[in-house]
This record gives C-alpha cells, structure tokens and sequence, in this order.
C-alpha cells in the first residue's frame, strides 16, 4: 500500500483546499493517507540572519523526515494574490535549506480551488512550473473553480468537474 501525503497550502481552519483534498484522498484506492495541517508546522519567517543565528528548527527537520517517508504528494493551494499563501511559501523556504529537492522526486498530484471562476489557475500555473525545480514529478493538475457552487455536501456535484477528477486520480494512481 502506498504512502501518499496530502498538504493543503493554507492555514485556515476553514480552508476550501483543505475540504477539496481531503475530498480527492477518498477517491484514491489502495493507499495509506496522511494528512499535514501546516498549522502544525508554525515556524518563523525564513530569513539567512535568523538561520544563522538559530540554525534550522527541529520543527523543519521533522517534516522534511515525514516528506521523505512518502510514496506520493497531493497538494492542494490555496492563492493569495495569484501565488502561494504565505504560511506554504515560507515551508517551503525552510524545508530548501536541508534539501532542495523538497518533493523528493516523487509522484505528485497538484490541485487548486478558489471562490471565484478561475480556481485558482494562477497559483496552479506557478506551481507547475516552479515544483519540478523543487523535485516534484507532476503526474497530474486540477483546478476547481467556483467551490462554493461546485462542492456541496461533501462532495462536488457539478458532473463534469467530478468526472475529470475521477480521471485525473486515477491517472495519478497508475503513476504510484
């Protein structure tokens, strides 16, 4: 049974890619989840000073161990401003300090969501092109646009979305 890791990159309690990933995990078969809240990973803001002065947290090293351990990543961000939520971007400055190669060349399943139209796509885009610089094997990208009208009860209902999800997940698991 493979490992597969899901983030969302966002600390909000509420966060709709949080709703969305946990979502995409039950459509996977055969494979062991485990879900990284980035809140549990609150760190300082990176910066050379301060990592020369307090070295790399523990809180870093523990989560780099734990990526290390995967078979496969789900990530889901969340977008401010058209990139990354701040709390993601500042992991993943920490977490290249020990190893640039932070998706350990693994499989990857890369999504996003947003209220609005576009679902992100900005973010999306960035994290296409920048992940595989960061080791990521990007298997395959969703964007959910529209979350509010499209994710209801727990799951999304608006069929051609759904349907292409189901795909895309299943392209994914070929590639674990």
């Amino acid at each position: 049974m493979k490992k597969v890791i899901t983030i969302a990159g966002s600390n909000s309690q509420n966060s709709i890619n949080k709703t969305l990933i946990k979502y995409a995990a039950t459509l996977l078969e055969d494979a062991k989840i485990l879900n990284i809240d980035l809140n549990d990973y609150v760190l300082p803001i990176y910066g050379v000073d301060y990592e020369a002065e307090n070295r790399i947290p523990t809180t870093v090293k523990r989560l780099d161990e734990i990526l290390n351990s995967a078979d496969a990543f789900i990530i889901s961000l969340a977008e401010h401003n058209g990139s990354y939520a701040a709390v993601f971007k500042n992991i993943i400055d920490w977490l290249s300090r020990i190893d640039m190669k932070i998706w350990k060349e693994k499989p990857m399943l890369l999504m996003t969501t947003s209220p609005g139209e576009r679902g992100g796509t900005n973010v999306l885009q960035l994290a296409s092109n920048y992940f595989p610089f960061l080791g990521a094997k990007i298997l395959e990208t969703y964007s959910l646009p529209s979350f509010y009208d499209n994710f209801k009860e727990g799951e999304i209902i608006e069929e051609n979305l759904r349907k292409e999800l189901k795909d895309k997940i299943a392209s994914f698991s070929k590639g674990l």
